[in-house]
């Protein structure tokens, strides 16, 4: 029996070889959220992941959010927290609040994470070396825009502090936060900034893990996953997806709009989904390319 089991084992080393060959050296933006970034297990299971990709010689880099740890944050201030057309309307009191979680709490989490493995991890913010600037966004309702505070859209991304690192050998972790050249602090939603990054180190892939399998060709009447599409393909799908999945399937047709070859939506629930992506022939999850 323990030869099968070892044969499995170098089947599937084997199985990796030309992802290997084909992803050395490739910048990957991974965009991390959802359950992945709550349970415990799958938090181990993220960090081992990025580090295996560094190991294996891409080069990963991490951009996070925080919506639940945010919203819990807020609520034992006893700071309301309201949504407009899926946009948390962010008060001065409120950016604080979601700067001090991001930068202070959750960037902190996935780079100690990371590095019970080694010295490779280095936290940054949007706002750091100028790496997102971004301008106050509305939110549309019936068709009129409404002020929500202060939230971003990124409108320059300045890379040169993330390449500095990859080079150096790090795995830069981005808190989505951005700087206003009003002097501002902007909450801006973390796969839109994954996208910009992807898009502006000329990353070889963008992959966002979510907490659903991929997309689905037509929820909520079946569960067959959508294995690949292009950019026109999702364009025409756009306007027919759920809430939830909008800013997600908008960051991967942003990022190979920009040049970036793929994008993927991946089910961060399963455990190593980041390695059965990229080393098995199958993948999982939803593929966009251009």
């Amino acid at each position: 029996m323990r030869s099968l089991s070892a044969q499995a084992k170098a089947e599937s080393l084997i199985e990796a070889l030309p992802w290997l060959t084909r992803f050395h050296g490739a910048t990957v933006v991974i965009k991390y959220g959802g359950n992945a970034m709550t349970d415990e297990s799958l938090k181990a299971g993220f960090a081992e992941d990025v580090v295996f990709l560094q190991h294996a010689g891409l080069r990963p880099v991490v951009v996070h959010g925080g919506g639940p740890q945010i919203s819990s944050a807020l609520a034992k201030l006893g700071i309301e927290s309201t949504f407009t057309a899926g946009l948390r309307v962010t008060t001065p009191e409120a950016m604080e609040v979601v700067r001090m979680v991001l930068v202070g709490q959750v960037n902190r989490d996935i780079v100690g994470l990371v590095n019970r493995h080694g010295p490779f991890a280095v936290g940054m913010s949007g706002e750091d070396a100028h790496l997102f600037t971004a301008v106050r966004k509305h939110a549309i309702v019936d068709g009129e825009p409404v002020d929500i505070g202060q939230v971003g859209e990124i409108i320059k991304v300045d890379p040169g502090a993330v390449r500095a690192l990859i080079d150096n050998g790090r795995i830069p972790v981005v808190s989505s936060v951005a700087r206003g050249d009003d002097g501002q602090i902007y909450n801006v939603n973390a796969d839109t900034a994954a996208a910009a990054l992807a898009v502006a180190l000329e990353a070889q892939k963008l992959i966002v893990l979510t907490d659903v399998e991929g997309l689905y060709a037509n929820w909520p009447d079946d569960t067959d996953v959508i294995d690949q599409l292009d950019a026109d393909e999702l364009e025409t799908l756009m306007p027919t997806l759920s809430s939830g999945m909008v800013p997600k399937m908008e960051a991967c047709l942003t990022a190979v709009q920009g040049g970036v070859p793929q994008a993927h939506v991946l089910d961060g629930r399963v455990p190593h989904s980041l390695l059965l992506e990229i080393f098995t022939n199958e993948g999982i999850g939803t593929m966009v390319v251009p």
